[in-house]
C-alpha cells in the first residue's frame, strides 16, 4: 500500500527541516571557531604537524570505514553476497546520519536501509546493529585502555586490559545457559526483547570470532589515529591524548549528542583527556580546546570524504521494496 500524500509531505518537511537545523548548526559552529579562536589559528596547527599527517589520518579513517563495512557484510553473506559497494554506500550515508543528527536518531536508518537495499527484515536488522553496536562500546572501551596500560606500564594494569578484553568471548562461550537464565527471570515483555538480542547474535564461532576481530581492528584503529592527532596538535601524553579519543567517541554514542556534534565532540574530546592527566601536564585549555576541535572536524571531513567516495562505487541492487 502507497503511502497517503499528506504522510509523504509530512516526511518530506520533517526530513527536510532537519536537515536546515544541522546546516545551521554546523554554520553556527563554524561562526563560533572564528570568533574563539579564528580559522587561520586553528588551520594552522595542521600547517606546523604537517598536510601529509592529516592524508594519513585521513586514509586510516576511510580505511575504517570499510573494515565496518566488510563486517556487515560477512554478517548477512545471504543478502549482501556481491553488492559490497551498495553496502558501502549505505554504511557511509547510516554513519553520516548518525553524525549530523541528535540524540541517536541516525540509528533507525539502518534497519530501514537494509530493508530497502536488501529485503532484509527490520527486526533482524535492529537485533544484528543492537549485538553489533554492544560489541563497538566494548571495542572502544578497550581501544582506550590501551593508552592507560600504556601510561602505567604495570603488570597489573596490563592483566586488567586483558581481562576486560577478553569478555565478549567469555559471554558468547556461555550465552546459551545465560539466555535460559534470564528468559526464566524476565517478565514476559522484556523476553521479546531477549530473543532479538540472541538472534541478533553471530551464527557459530567463527562467524563472531569475524565479528568480533573486525570490531576490535576498526575501533584500535581509530583510536589510535584520534590519539595520534591530539598528541601531534596538542603535544598530550598517551594517556591523555588516548582519554581525549575515548571521550570524543563516547560523546557520539550516547544519546545526547549535538547535531554533527558540534560542540559535544570537542567538549567530550577535553573532558577525556584532562581525565587521563592533560590537566596536570599545564596545557592551557585553549590550546587544547583547539586540537580538539582540529580533530572533530577531521572526523567530519572523513565522513562526508566516505560518502562522496562511496557514491562512486555503489551499483544500484534490483529493486525490492
Amino acid at each position: 500500500m502507497k503511502n497517503s500524500p499528506v504522510a509523504s509531505r509530512r516526511a518530506w518537511i520533517i526530513r527536510h527541516a532537519m536537515t536546515l537545523a544541522t546546516v545551521a548548526i554546523i554554520l553556527l559552529y563554524a561562526a563560533f571557531i572564528q570568533w574563539v579562536w579564528g580559522w587561520q589559528s586553528v588551520v594552522s596547527l595542521w600547517s606546523g604537524a604537517g598536510w601529509g599527517s592529516a592524508a594519513i589520518a585521513l586514509a586510516l579513517l576511510l580505511g575504517t570505514y570499510v573494515l565496518r563495512t566488510w563486517r556487515i557484510y560477512d554478517y548477512f553473506p545471504a543478502e549482501t553476497g556481491g553488492h559490497f559497494g551498495t553496502l558501502l554506500r549505505l554504511v557511509q550515508v547510516h554513519n553520516l546520519l548518525n553524525i549530523m543528527l541528535p540524540f541517536r536518531t541516525g540509528e533507525a536508518s539502518f534497519p530501514l536501509l537494509m530493508k530497502r537495499e536488501f529485503g532484509l527484515g527490520v527486526a533482524r536488522s535492529t537485533a544484528a546493529l543492537l549485538v553489533m553496536r554492544l560489541f563497538d562500546l566494548h571495542a572502544l572501551l578497550a581501544a582506550a585502555g590501551t593508552g592507560l596500560a600504556l601510561q602505567t606500564g604495570k603488570l597489573w594494569a596490563w592483566a586488567l586490559w586483558l581481562a576486560f578484553l577478553i569478555l565478549p568471548a567469555i559471554a558468547f562461550a556461555l550465552r546459551r545457559p545465560a539466555f535460559r537464565l534470564a528468559a526464566k527471570v524476565l517478565p514476559d515483555k522484556a523476553k521479546k526483547l531477549l530473543d532479538e538480542v540472541e538472534a541478533g547474535l553471530p551464527l557459530d564461532a567463527k562467524a563472531f570470532a569475524r565479528a568480533w576481530g573486525a570490531t576490535l581492528i576498526n575501533w584500535f584503529t581509530k583510536i589510535a589515529v584520534l590519539a595520534w592527532v591530539l598528541g601531534l596538535l596538542g603535544g598530550l601524553s598517551v594517556a591523555a591524548s588516548f582519554g581525549g579519543a575515548l571521550g570524543g567517541e563516547l560523546s557520539s554514542v550516547l544519546p545526547v549528542h549535538a547535531p554533527a556534534g558540534v560542540g559535544t565532540y570537542p567538549a567530550g574530546i577535553t573532558a577525556g583527556a584532562i581525565a587521563f592527566g592533560a590537566g596536570t601536564a599545564g596545557l592551557p585549555l585553549a590550546e587544547l580546546g583547539q586540537a580538539a576541535v582540529n580533530t572533530h572536524l577531521l572526523v567530519i571531513v572523513s565522513s562526508l570524504v566516505g560518502t562522496a567516495l562511496s557514491l562512486l562505487v555503489a551499483r544500484p541492487t534490483r529493486d525490492r521494496r
